[in-house]
């Protein structure tokens, strides 16, 4: 009787539920896609690094485009996270729950191997308004301004509207120069000037 031949082997994620595999394949594209770019890396370096097929990514995500949009959905959400964090240590204190944010990035952005803000990061990267990561992180910047230009008129700002845009571009210029300079950078003053800059702007 002829001997049976040894059933094939699954592929990586052939037994493994979708979510599971989703799951891996999300958490590997955020880690590669903050640290080398979006443009930079492909499906199949996502899919070997997340050890399933091609196949499960696509039942996924219907295409690359996709998958970078919900890196910077969670990107987006960790960022919240972060940036409101100061409203439960600092209630009703808008200029110590800011500035909570601001410490917390001067440390971050002065440590190497920073990549400064996703977000920031995809506008870069895609210049085309009409590209999925692009119109995420567009909308994230919106509502990070207005949000700012809330916490400005909660400090008691003349202009509320002008010190949120100061502020953000010293958020944006941290995001850059964090990338440039590392320790010792200009990211090391930032809450030095963040300061200045609310104390000249309040009434």
């Amino acid at each position: 009787m002829p001997s049976k031949r040894p059933s094939p082997s699954p592929a990586p994620d052939a037994t493994e539920d979708k979510p599971r595999a989703a799951e891996r394949i999300r958490r590997t594209a955020r880690e590669l896609f903050y640290r080398e770019g979006i443009r930079a890396i492909g499906v199949e370096e996502i899919v070997s690094q997340a050890g399933v097929t091609k196949p499960s990514l696509y039942r996924s995500y219907a295409s690359k485009d996709e998958l970078a949009a919900e890196y910077l959905r969670d990107y987006e959400a960790a960022f919240w996270e972060v940036f409101e964090a100061g409203a439960q240590v600092h209630p009703g204190d808008a200029r110590a729950q800011l500035m909570a944010y601001f410490e917390g990035l001067a440390q971050r952005a002065t440590q190497s191997g920073y990549r400064g803000c996703g977000l920031t990061n995809a506008v870069v990267e895609y210049p085309g308004d009409e590209h999925p990561a692009r119109r995420v992180a567009l909308t994230h910047k919106r509502k990070l301004r207005a949000r700012l230009v809330d916490l400005s008129a909660a400090m008691g700002a003349r202009q509320p509207a002008q010190l949120a845009d100061g502020l953000l571009l010293l958020l944006e210029g941290a995001y850059a120069s964090g990338q440039l300079f590392g320790r010792g950078g200009p990211a090391a003053s930032l809450v030095t000037v963040a300061e200045q800059l609310i104390d000249a702007s309040l009434r």
